[in-house]
């Protein structure tokens, strides 16, 4: 008889490279053609999970429960974003930018393709919420978000900007 062989502990999905990569190519597809560097990015992962932070009647309510001090975990989101941004990358999805100001992602061609087949309740909210972003930061300046960032997450930018890497490999 076979012994049995212990299994893997379970993958987890939620916040993994994968999920968070996700996140950011539905974002990227949604502001399309609109290119966004890596702190950007991390606003805007923030933002779509966190739509109730922002003011406004037509808000969405937040995909992800509010826990305290999220501002914490910008810094670790950021570092994750990376990641995940580099994973889309290697599987052409986004396209990364060299611009005189920096790195840029944009949704690579094949993204709509893609994520017309993520069809899961929650894929479709998460869909959802970045239009709804993208509508309402269309004729928004990168400073104007900043500021509304500010004043509705925190100073957390600054310290961003301080320990800004932007190494994400062509």
């Amino acid at each position: 008889m076979e012994a049995l062989k212990p299994h893997a502990p379970p993958s987890h999905p939620f916040n993994s490279a994968l999920e968070t990569g996700i996140r950011a190519l539905v974002l990227l597809e949604a502001f399309y053609p609109r290119q966004w560097d890596l702190i950007e990015m991390t606003w805007l992962d923030h933002l779509v999970i966190h739509t109730a932070d922002l003011d406004g009647d037509d808000v969405p309510e937040s995909l992800h429960p509010d826990l305290p001090n999220r501002a914490g975990e910008l810094f670790v989101r950021r570092r994750l974003l990376e990641h995940s941004l580099r994973l889309m990358q290697q599987v052409h999805l986004v396209n990364v930018i060299d611009t005189t100001d920096g790195i840029c992602f944009v949704a690579s061609e094949d993204a709509p393709s893609f994520l017309d087949l993520l069809q899961s309740p929650y894929n479709l909210e998460l869909k959802r919420r970045a239009s709804w972003m993208a509508k309402r930061f269309a004729q928004m300046t990168t400073t104007e978000i900043k500021a509304l960032i500010e004043t509705k997450i925190g100073r957390w930018t600054a310290e961003f900007q301080a320990d800004q890497s932007t190494g994400i490999a062509g």
